[in-house]
């Protein structure tokens, strides 16, 4: 799976238009809008509660195209903390 990240800017309420994406007519994707609030400055660590309600938890569970959602998570999680800042 092919991710691609694209930061955009909501021109019209409740519209978001996305052109010159590398699909063809047909292909199956799946879209995930994350709002991000622009005030904030510094990025702090999630509590425990706020965790649990964020829906990040079990997100790789039940994908039909991981045959370990397990591995992928921890792989996932091992190469962001080999990563330099």
């Amino acid at each position: 799976m092919k991710t691609i990240r694209i930061d955009k800017t909501v021109d019209a309420d409740g519209e978001i238009l996305l052109t010159g994406l590398p699909f063809k007519s047909g292909q199956h994707v799946e879209i995930m809008i994350l709002n991000h609030d622009i005030t904030k400055k510094s990025r702090s660590n999630y509590t425990v509660g706020q965790l649990r309600n964020s829906g990040l938890l079990g997100l790789w569970e039940n994908r039909d195209d991981l045959s370990d959602s397990s591995q992928f998570a921890r792989s996932l999680r091992d190469q962001v903390q080999r990563r330099s800042v």
